[in-house]
């Protein structure tokens, strides 16, 4: 019998978050199917998920970003400038493709508001107008109000400066980094549970009509990953090689794709990007560099997500988005993706950082995260499977375009 508690225990712990939270929405739509009134009075389960992520989450942004600026070693030469254009162009590229599937099949959302009063702005003069009031906004109150553009303008400011701090210094701020990601890795632990609060109570107050907003939000963020996969990243390549792309767009999705969908993480994919580039004879020194480096900010995957969901929430309260503030989504998204936390949901939490452009209250916009828990199951494990093997699939597309440039000014020569 105590084997037993401590083997349940143990897979609480460490067993597949995948699986976990896929039984919390099936125990979570069961009740809410069966006991509707006991469904609704476990709403508090969800609500605490809710509140857990929306106190840590501006901590991780804040602390994550100035650690990474601070640490930074210079000087190291690696010649992967090419493909961390190509991780940005890329990234870019998958978040105009989410602007318009979302304006092409809009999704809403059932978000509680409590009649919150928002200004959402008119046009991109007061968006710009809006995002720098929040720069210089007191970095205390940005914690406290959620104010993710300030977080990340003091955060890279601090980093900035701490990095000529002694080495003292850094390795108490890199270690305060983990010790946070590690608090957000015990809060998404909890997930599951969130989860069946969050489904059982949401279904049983509106309906199963909610589920189908879910299932028409979760088909639009994997159309346009998939589109990102077989269309967008394909005619970045070519243009890059000049040959037909999708032998190497095939294999990279089939053996990194296939094993991060499982995994659903960049960084414990990195192994198995780095063999794929060993087997491919691609040159060592540029990809063992840009191979976690492309686990890091190459999340084209994450910025689909940011502005799929963004737009959802946007489109729920009723804002009309114009095609120069879509642009500047796009924008603010890849940058959030780069700044993504690598545990399961990084994403997620830099939602909030794009609805702030829209004067989406913090409040909403932790609603809009949870959200992304709920179809978390299928939209994670996609996002994470098309981020890493585009890491393989730029890199070797970089180093095949260098090869034959060479081989062409060698022919030339003769």
């Amino acid at each position: 019998m105590e084997k037993r508690q401590k083997g349940f225990v143990q897979y609480l712990v460490q067993g597949s978050l995948v699986k976990q939270i896929l039984i919390g929405l099936i125990l979570g739509v069961l009740l809410a199917w069966l006991a509707p009134s006991a469904a609704k009075s476990v709403a508090l389960l969800g609500t605490l998920f809710v509140g857990a992520l929306k106190a840590v989450a501006p901590v991780l942004v804040w602390v994550l970003v100035m650690s990474s600026i601070a640490n930074h070693k210079t000087g190291q030469k690696t010649n992967i400038r090419p493909i961390l254009f190509l991780y940005l162009i890329g990234s870019f590229f998958a978040a105009v493709v989410a602007v318009i599937g979302s304006m092409l099949f809009p999704s809403t959302l059932t978000l509680v508001t409590n009649d919150i009063q928002m200004s959402p702005p008119e046009n991109i003069i007061e968006v710009l107008k809006g995002v720098l009031l929040n720069v210089v906004a007191n970095p205390i109150n940005a914690i406290l109000e959620g104010n993710y553009v300030g977080i990340l303008a003091w955060s890279i400011g601090l980093g900035v400066a701490l990095r000529h701090a002694n080495e003292s210094t850094k390795l108490l701020i890199h270690d305060l980094s983990g010790a946070v990601t590690q608090i957000v890795r015990v809060v998404i632990r909890l997930a599951p549970i969130g989860i069946f609060g969050l489904v059982s109570s949401t279904i049983a107050t509106t309906g199963f009509e909610a589920l189908l907003n879910y299932a028409h939000l979760l088909t639009v963020l994997l159309g346009c990953m998939i589109i990102v996969a077989l269309v967008v990243n394909p005619l970045i390549v070519y243009w890059k090689i000049r040959r037909n792309p999708y032998p190497l767009v095939f294999a990279c999705l089939r053996e990194s794709g296939v094993t991060a969908f499982f995994t659903r993480s960049s960084a414990a994919n990195i192994p198995v990007n780095m063999a794929m580039c060993r087997r491919m004879n691609l040159h060592e020194d540029t990809y063992s560099v840009s191979i976690p480096l492309g686990a890091t900010i190459n999340m084209a995957g994450a910025a689909v997500t940011i502005t799929v969901l963004t737009l959802a929430a946007v489109n729920t309260l009723g804002m009309v988005v114009d095609i120069p503030t879509a642009i500047l989504l796009s924008v603010v998204s890849v940058i959030g993706a780069c700044g993504s936390s690598g545990v399961a949901g990084g994403s997620l939490l830099l939602i909030p950082l794009a609805c702030s452009m829209f004067g989406i209250s913090n409040e909403v916009a932790m609603q809009v995260v949870a959200v992304g828990f709920i179809i978390g199951v299928l939209q994670d494990s996609t996002e994470t499977g098309l981020n890493s093997s585009t890491d393989v699939l730029f890199t070797a597309a970089a180093c095949q375009a260098e090869d034959d440039r060479i081989a062409s000014d060698q022919l030339a020569q003769r």
